[in-house]
């Protein structure tokens, strides 16, 4: 049997993100500082921001960071698609750390188990822990948070390959059990339609940031089903929306779109990205 090394390799630091930590924490500090916020009254509960290499995606994601900048939770719950093809429904890491150019973060084990045991009552079966897994849709946030968070924290990763509206309602509402009472924060990672001209793009990303804006983890699915709108991580969108409702947020705002196109030039065929804050009023 391969034994498990303590911390997972990253497959993608030097061709998503820089490579070299200076040079990322630059890069990053400048996606962060670029952003223009509104005001945010209240706890920031969750962010939603995009996945793409940081060349094109990392304008967008920055503003929802930059609205964490200096916020201090103890654990942050990473919720992302998983784009490879595993047998299971729900996969966590099997490594006792991520690893990025910034240095390691450390995943919670009791609240991977905790979570795991609420999806088992829920659904009747829980989160697969994978060793080595090469999905960048999770490890790419990971830096924008090392920058943006003033301390040490601990990370709780889940990535959906199931990303039905049951079982991503039943990930919210358990993840919320797990979260009640921490220090948490919470990532939905998603970027929005694929491979669309710029004009058609804007038309599906436009109905699915509406749906967001409005709150409907509902209306997002159904904006998916009718073929109105898409998101490559629908599941972690809408499960972490449940999440925040359900731990009380009551405001959501969405802060950015661009595609692909406005970084390259290229609009025959692009990728949507949006970034949102969700937040409890005071």
């Amino acid at each position: 049997m391969t034994a498990v090394s303590e911390v997972r390799p990253s497959p993608i630091a030097g061709t998503w993100y820089e490579g070299q930590a200076d040079r990322l924490a630059r890069a990053v500090d400048g996606y962060i500082s670029a952003a223009s916020l509104p005001e945010l009254p209240g706890k920031i509960i969750a962010v939603i921001a995009p996945h793409a290499g940081h060349r094109y995606s990392g304008p967008v994601a920055g503003y929802a960071f930059a609205a964490v900048k200096n916020y201090i939770p103890d654990v942050i719950a990473v919720l992302s698609p998983m784009h490879n093809l595993y047998p299971y429904p729900f996969i966590t890491s099997a490594h006792a750390a991520y690893v990025t150019p910034l240095g390691q973060i450390q995943i919670d084990r009791l609240l991977v188990n905790a979570l795991d045991q609420k999806l088992k009552e829920r659904l009747g079966y829980g989160l697969t822990p994978v060793v080595n897994d090469p999905e960048h849709s999770l490890e790419i946030e990971l830096p924008f948070l090392q920058r943006a968070i003033k301390k040490d924290f601990s990370l709780l990763p889940v990535m959906l390959r199931q990303q039905t509206r049951l079982s991503a309602r039943q990930m919210g509402e358990a993840l919320a059990e797990v979260l009640d009472g921490k220090n948490a924060l919470m990532v939905a990672s998603t970027d929005l339609s694929h491979f669309h001209h710029q004009s058609r793009a804007n038309t599906l990303d436009a109905a699915m940031l509406a749906q967001v804006a409005a709150f409907s983890p509902d209306g997002v699915f159904e904006i998916d089903e009718n073929g109105e709108g898409e998101a490559c991580g629908i599941g972690a969108l809408t499960a972490v929306m449940w999440a925040s409702k359900a731990l009380g947020a009551n405001k959501i705002k969405v802060l950015k779109h661009a595609t692909s196109g406005d970084v390259t030039g290229d609009f025959q065929r692009v990728v949507g990205y949006g970034s949102a804050v969700i937040w409890k009023s005071d």
